[in-house]
């Protein structure tokens, strides 16, 4: 059985998962701290991700500061199109998501896509009112809202930045040094672990939507003509799709196939994306996500970004609605373009032929002497575009003079004075601007999915309890070690084992308040997946009872094998294969 969103919040807070933040002067919404536990279990997440999508597919991780200068943003277009829609009541001033509204009140899954005024018309139509005061928005403008946090780089405001509103752009604006690291060769990827920002108009529903999140990304650069993906290794894995098709039509729903099937009847557009999809499919599920509760769910092309050919989400389901956990998108050769437009710097990568071949190529020499006295400080820019023009476009140069525009001014040159020729070259290669495939986690909801999964109630010995079905390679804890009573050396040794097994890397707890079924409780629901007691026969024949969280089921393990056995388990191996007795449950009423 699983519970809802205000169960699983309330639990976090207590046993040390999340909490908002500030709550000493108030708190900030979109904020939050992770606790113990949750620091734990985040870090012990992005480890399994670094294991599925770096390590074990040859990939590398960099770390790019958090804050980037304005040209960097003005070059991906996060200046001019990252923004959401912003309504305010005319009230009480409140600021809300004007989609969200929508959304909220309707049937309409999709209103992010839906120009502003369409969205004002919806909410006019519907007579919404403001969550806050309730007074109507109806007639209320709608409006764009950048969602970039802005800053100063140094003293003043001559250098303004902004803090990232994703990982990426760290590693798209370090392209050319990190070519060099993969030795100019395609494909390669690159990952990295970090903190975004994004000034949400109303954060909510605790970690879902936040101003301060952390994203796991990784941009994997390819050849678009050379390179395909190892679908064969995914092709039998099976996935839950939500089509743009079946999104379309009026009794359209989930459909089970595989990666194999997806790719050939053309449901999933991108080879690559496929290959990635199947991946994480089994990663999603290794890390808890409940595969009953899951989808990947292809864009419609009114929401598709407009560098994404291809682009699906995958979706998990938390108390009745469906949210994005991670974006697959084929971003083709966008971003790398885009920055070498506007940086001083080389974005493509070099293919050398198998032999040199000879080709007619189109060159200017640009007579300085009659472009600088025409053109003054503008004839650089003048000669820049002369080159531009006669690689894209020959005929241009054909009449007795040719014109450019540079910075919304067109300039007319001799053709005589640009030197246009056409040249036979002999080339050893030709410069390729990389496409990009990019699986985009967001840690903090894939986070707050595998505990809103894990979350669980049952019956124990004719009582109520409530525990974590967490992973035990994710669990914050793996065992905690409880003596039977704090007294006649019993907590001696638990302290002995304790030690043994963190010196070996085993995450510990030591618990000895309370009776031993309410310590059982208490662990269960922090999810900690093995209790080790420590009673009497331990001080006799050096075992102990080491207790599964999941079925309460229990054995008797000698203490000198303990940390090989835990470490088996928290590397996956069934508590049943486990050969030792099994034990009777100490009496849960006795106490310390």
């Amino acid at each position: 059985m699983t519970r809802g969103d205000t169960d699983v919040v309330e639990l976090a807070k207590r046993r040390g998962y999340f909490f908002q933040a500030s709550e000493a002067y108030g708190g900030v919404a979109g904020f939050y701290v992770y606790g113990p536990q949750g620091a734990a279990l985040k870090r012990n997440l992005e480890d399994a991700w670094r294991d599925r999508f770096l390590t074990r597919e040859g990939h590398v991780e960099i770390e790019a500061p958090t804050i980037m200068p304005e040209a960097v943003f003005e070059a991906s277009g996060h200046l001019d199109g990252f923004d959401d829609m912003i309504v305010e009541c005319p009230e009480c001033g409140t600021s809300h998501r004007a989609d969200h509204l929508v959304e909220d009140a309707t049937d309409i899954e999709d209103a992010e896509s839906l120009p502003t005024a369409e969205v004002a018309d919806l909410i006019a139509e519907h007579d919404l009112a403001c969550p806050n005061c309730g007074a109507s928005l109806a007639g209320t403008e709608v409006s764009e809202f950048n969602l970039m946090f802005a800053t100063n780089i140094g003293p003043g405001s001559a250098s303004p930045g902004y803090l990232r509103p994703e990982t990426a752009q760290g590693i798209f604006v370090e392209f050319p040094r990190l070519k060099e690291y993969a030795r100019g060769q395609l494909p390669f990827g690159v990952g990295q672990i970090g903190t975004a920002y994004r000034n949400e108009i109303s954060p909510r529903r605790s970690l879902i939507r936040v101003r301060e999140f952390t994203q796991a990304e990784l941009e994997h650069f390819v050849d678009p003509e050379r390179d395909e993906p190892p679908l064969h290794r995914v092709a039998d894995v099976e996935v839950p799709l939500y089509s743009a098709e079946a999104q379309r039509a009026d009794d359209g729903g989930i459909e089970t196939t595989t990666i194999g099937e997806a790719v050939e009847s053309g449901v999933i557009g991108s080879p690559w994306v496929a290959y990635y999809l199947g991946v994480a499919r089994d990663w999603y599920e290794r890390v808890g996500v409940d595969m009953e509760r899951f989808r990947y769910r292809q864009h419609l092309a009114g929401e598709r970004a407009h560098y994404a050919s291809d682009c699906w989400d995958a979706e998990a389901e938390l108390d009745g609605n469906w949210i994005e956990i991670t974006g697959f998108a084929y971003r083709g050769d966008y971003d790398l373009t885009k920055h070498g437009q506007h940086a001083d710097d080389d974005f493509t990568v070099f293919r050398q032929y198998d032999e040199p071949i000879t080709v007619e190529r189109a060159t200017v020499d640009p007579d300085m002497s009659v472009l600088g006295p025409e053109f003054g400080g503008a004839a650089a820019d003048v000669a820049e575009e002369l080159e531009r023009l006669a690689a894209t476009d020959e005929s241009a140069f054909e009449g007795e003079a040719v014109t450019v525009e540079v910075d919304g001014e067109a300039y007319e040159i001799p053709t005589e004075a640009a030197g246009f020729a056409v040249e036979e070259v002999t080339e050893a290669g030709e410069h390729v601007t990389p496409h990009v495939v990019e699986p985009s986690f967001g840690v903090d909801r894939v986070f707050y999915t595998v505990l809103d999964h894990a979350l669980r109630e049952d019956e124990v010995d004719g009582e109520a309890r409530t525990y974590l079905e967490l992973p035990a390679e994710l669990a914050p804890t793996t065992v905690a070690v409880l003596p039977l009573m704090s007294k006649d050396g019993l907590d001696d040794r638990a302290r002995e084992i304790v030690e043994d097994l963190r010196a070996a890397g085993t995450g510990v707890d030591y618990d000895d308040s309370g009776t031993i079924g309410r310590r059982y409780r208490r662990q269960d629901e922090v999810g900690t997946p093995y209790c080790v007691t420590v009673d009497y026969e331990s001080l006799e024949d050096d075992t102990v009872t080491l207790r599964d969280r999941d079925t309460t089921d229990q054995v008797r393990v000698p203490i000198d094998a303990l940390p090989e056995r835990v470490a088996a388990l928290r590397a996956g191996a069934s508590f049943e294969s486990l050969d030792d007795a099994r034990a009777e449950a100490p009496d849960e009423a006795t106490q310390d």
